[in-house]
């Protein structure tokens, strides 16, 4: 069976003829946080469900792959946890706000957002902070590009800055510059050629696209503020957590693809092999999308789920 036989039949399918196909396609599974518990869920992506739980400190809300492992921010308590697909393996203090993190390629270290000092450099293996570059603002959602050189960092909800880190020397994180996009910023995503910047609005309804030398190349209509963006190999996928839906772009010409209804409140979202997923913070669900933005399924998981990513194999 070719992808396109395996999409149209998987669209066309009853929900378990769907979780078949998505199992044979090789789906894998997903950490997701259950905000009001001290818990990930681990999701299978190919039955629809949640397999097992992984025990964390109390209010995970945010969780990122990093090689093999998964940092998770706890903002409440200023603590990380390192974690793999059954336990917690590492718990991280010294850190402020943590907030997001940015996986670096060689799958050792992360660069999370501390909301109360700048970024921080983990080694997720040896569970250490190994680095800090100080930033002004409140630095929030993060992106870095595929060379692992230069990261791209929000510094608030709605930013009027996002600041420029230079991390080829990932142990010692230096600011390069700070661009001023037209709106407030809220997301800040790194294409994987490396050669655009997406932002999107924290109180507006567009996005802007960078080039990745800084230079504005044009904005986009959105969904209602704020937004969020991660991406495929030519697609753009851009939620709106308040409209409820997942806009599919082009990343060539950054045109409208396909327009998705998601649960209200599924703010974050990411792209991974064959899926996209976004958890609702309103619903506590996880839902489970193709490549094309067709939906395949929403799990429901916790009372909120603020976020979520691929599991390490």
């Amino acid at each position: 069976m070719n992808r396109r036989e395996f999409v149209a039949l998987a669209a066309a399918a009853p929900f378990g003829v769907r979780a078949a196909l998505a199992a044979a396609a090789g789906a894998p599974y997903a950490l997701v946080t259950c905000d009001d518990e001290s818990r990930l869920a681990v999701v299978d992506l190919a039955a629809f469900r949640a397999v097992r739980w992984i025990a964390t400190p109390p209010g995970p809300r945010a969780v990122e792959l990093v090689g093999t492992r998964a940092v998770v921010a706890h903002w409440a308590l200023g603590k990380l946890a390192i974690v793999d697909t059954h336990r917690t393996l590492h718990v991280i203090e010294g850190v402020g706000a943590p907030r997001y993190a940015a996986a670096h390629p060689d799958g050792v270290h992360a660069f999370v957002t501390d909301s109360a000092y700048g970024v921080v450099t983990v080694d997720v293996q040896r569970g250490r902070i190994v680095g800090r570059v100080k930033l002004p603002g409140w630095p929030r959602h993060v992106s870095l590009d595929p060379a692992g050189k230069t990261l791209w960092v929000g510094l608030g909800t709605s930013s009027t800055q996002v600041a420029v880190v230079d991390v080829a020397d990932p142990r010692r994180p230096r600011r390069a510059a700070l661009v001023t996009p037209p709106f407030g910023v809220h997301d800040v995503g790194v294409s994987p050629d490396g050669r655009q910047v997406w932002m999107t609005a924290g109180a507006a309804g567009e996005t802007a696209i960078y080039h990745s030398g800084r230079k504005l190349q044009r904005t986009l209509p959105a969904d209602a503020a704020p937004q969020h963006v991660t991406f495929g190999n030519a697609a753009a996928y851009v939620t709106s957590g308040d409209s409820g839906t997942l806009r599919v772009h082009s990343q060539a010409s950054g045109r409208v693809l396909r327009t998705t209804r998601i649960p209200v409140g599924s703010y974050n979202v990411q792209h991974g092999p064959g899926r996209v997923i976004t958890p609702s913070l309103s619903h506590g669900t996880l839902t489970i999308l193709n490549e094309r933005g067709a939906l395949l399924a929403t799990v429901h998981v916790a009372n909120a789920c603020h976020d979520a990513c691929f599991a390490p194999v």
